[in-house]
């Protein structure tokens, strides 16, 4: 079963635990393939991936890809400064094989990937997390404006996808992302997220909420969150700066975070002061709800 990261340096604290949680408890993780697009990472940064898979008793493959997010993305507006979630738009390209399982780096993995590995697709090019409906999308309004979607459209979050690449194959999704990335470059709200769900037009198999249960800074554990694909999204993530202090699933991320991971990637940085600067508007918000 092929299951693809995309990560750049400031995804990899949050990769760990991901890593960790995803081969304890797989029933086998020999079966799995592990595919890493690296946008501008460092040789040494692999090969901590590759310390962490082998310490937790890895017994599949690995394989990085190489891009330069910025260089290939760049006309397209970009998250917090930064380019690279667009990158899993490239697994189609890059992967050959029926299917692919896509993974945020924000995740902690309470469950066995290998219960997706023979998932019917029913015709669909995506299986995912029913998120809510189109009205209630960040970007709703790209989609009635442009694409004159209805409201009550079905819309996805990007950061649990299993691609059917028979079917993007066939139906040349490829084409279909770039055609609207180039005719509405800086009109992506949500980014990939935006292109991923305009080109399946609202059509994709509704996967069980277990694998995206999706947990906020200031939300109190989700409801079977111990046998699910846990989500940090939103901002702070559990190792952001306040964190800690702010989010109610660290101790949960925390259990899974090595030794190792923890003295290579936790440690405060420039990298993460700057990205507590760009979020303080997140961490207050948090800070409120949390007093509420």
């Amino acid at each position: 079963m092929d299951i693809v990261f995309n990560i750049n340096f400031l995804g990899m604290e949050g990769l760990g635990p991901t890593l960790t949680s995803l081969v304890k408890n797989c029933s086998n993780s020999q079966e799995l393939t592990l595919w890493f697009f690296c946008s501008n990472l460092k040789d040494q940064d692999k090969s901590n991936i590759r310390y962490l898979l082998n310490h937790v008793n890895y017994k599949g493959t690995v394989k990085f890809i190489d891009y330069d997010a910025q260089a290939r993305f760049g006309h397209l507006r970009p998250l917090h400064g930064d380019w690279t979630a667009y990158g899993r738009l490239l697994i189609g390209e890059n992967i050959l094989s029926e299917r692919a399982l896509y993974l945020d780096s924000d995740l902690v993995i309470l469950l066995d990937v290998l219960s997706l590995k023979d998932i019917n697709f029913n015709g669909e090019v995506f299986a995912a997390v029913y998120g809510c409906s189109l009205e209630w999308a960040l970007d709703h309004t790209f989609f009635t404006t442009h694409l004159n979607w209805a409201l009550d459209k079905a819309y996805f979050n990007s950061g649990v996808i299993l691609f059917n690449l028979e079917k993007w194959r066939e139906g040349d999704y490829t084409a279909k992302w770039n055609a609207l990335a180039e005719k509405y470059p800086q009109e992506l709200i949500s980014h990939d997220q935006t292109l991923l769900n305009a080109i399946c037009d609202g059509e994709f198999l509704q996967l069980l909420k277990k694998y995206n249960n999706e947990w906020s800074p200031s939300m109190k554990k989700p409801d079977d969150a111990d046998h699910s694909i846990i989500h940090f999204v939103g901002s702070p993530k559990p190792w952001d700066v306040f964190g800690e202090s702010i989010h109610q699933g660290f101790e949960i991320w925390n259990s899974y975070t090595t030794d190792f991971w923890k003295r290579k990637y936790g440690k405060l940085s420039l990298v993460k002061i700057s990205r507590a600067w760009r979020i303080k508007k997140s961490v207050v918000r948090s800070l409120i709800s949390r007093k509420e």
